[in-house]
């Protein structure tokens, strides 16, 4: 299994993120302690977060993930076999949100806390913040890590003209620039990313960390009617998948993983690791045997026929 740097930034990561928006939510504390024993024990490194995790939740009020793996590294010791990457600026309450210096400061501080870790390997900006300017954003990052807070710093959600923005202050201003992006990207999601981030990602060698990599569970194979839409807290998302170029997809996946006897999601994710500029997809599990499908990917090597039929199957 290969490593693979996150931009120039000489952070070196397995290609399989996992996905720490379910911890505190859908999996408790004791469960995700499992999951993140089993991922690093799989030869894993790479575990995203962010602080709004899991705010939506009736009773949170944000931070759950980050507390719960906080209480993880402080009982196994394992800071050193992850690459930590957290995120700030979605909305946590009355004014706490946004990319303002003197937010970042605080917000940076309270995930620290929550995290019990005196650095954050990779800080990203959860969305983008037209009301400040991106030389006071950029600014900020530049001094957490001149202070040793941050080694790296990363983008979400943000179009190809305001990340290159961004970019173009940090060469201007000598600040740290964004070393990746993390955007909405899969079998079925393409359009947004191909349309021109990727280019702009594959020039300025930014490294790309995909979220929703499963379609929020679609590519896992397991929902093919409306009537399975219930079998998650996640089902009433799918069903916009649930259309012919859905129903390609899922034929073209069934092939392929008969092919290699491994799940849909396994060749979800492999066609991810395959195309040229991504660094990680990011996947979510629940259970140690749902990681273990999923993990299988970093390591399944698809033809290049079999990488061209997902690709054709999913053409938009």
């Amino acid at each position: 299994m290969d490593n693979r740097e996150i931009g120039t930034s000489g952070l070196q990561v397995k290609p399989f993120a996992f996905g720490g928006n379910v911890f505190g939510w859908t999996a408790d504390e004791k469960t995700s302690f499992e999951l993140l024993d089993a991922f690093v024990d799989k030869g894993f490194n790479l575990v995203d977060t962010a602080d709004v995790y899991s705010y939506w939740v009736p009773g949170h009020k944000g931070g759950e993930s980050e507390i719960i793996i906080g209480n993880w590294l402080k009982k196994t010791g394992k800071r050193d076999k992850i690459v930590l990457a957290t995120k700030v600026g979605k909305p946590m309450g009355e004014g706490l949100k946004g990319l303002s210096k003197a937010y970042i400061n605080s917000a940076v501080e309270a995930s620290l806390k929550r995290l019990q870790t005196d650095y954050i390997d990779l800080y990203q900006s959860h969305d983008d913040d037209k009301d400040t300017p991106l030389a006071e954003t950029m600014q900020a990052f530049d001094q957490l890590i001149k202070e040793g807070k941050v080694r790296a710093i990363g983008a979400s959600n943000f179009t190809a003209d305001r990340l290159a923005e961004a970019i173009k202050v940090s060469e201007d201003n000598g600040f740290a620039a964004y070393q990746s992006l993390q955007p909405e990207y899969n079998l079925y999601d393409r359009a947004g990313f191909e349309a021109d981030l990727k280019a702009l990602c594959l020039e300025k060698n930014v490294g790309v960390i995909t979220y929703y990599s499963l379609a929020s569970g679609f590519l896992s194979g397991k929902y093919r009617s409306e009537a399975d839409l219930n079998k998650s807290q996640r089902g009433g998302g799918i069903k916009k998948y649930l259309n012919d170029r859905g129903y390609r997809i899922l034929e073209a996946l069934d092939e392929v993983a008969a092919n290699h006897n491994v799940p849909a999601a396994t060749v979800s994710i492999a066609w991810l690791i395959a195309q040229s500029g991504i660094t990680a997809p990011i996947a979510s599990a629940t259970s140690v045997k749902q990681l273990g499908d999923i993990a299988k990917a970093a390591e399944l090597k698809l033809s290049r026929e079999e990488v061209e039929l997902l690709t054709r199957a999913s053409n938009y």
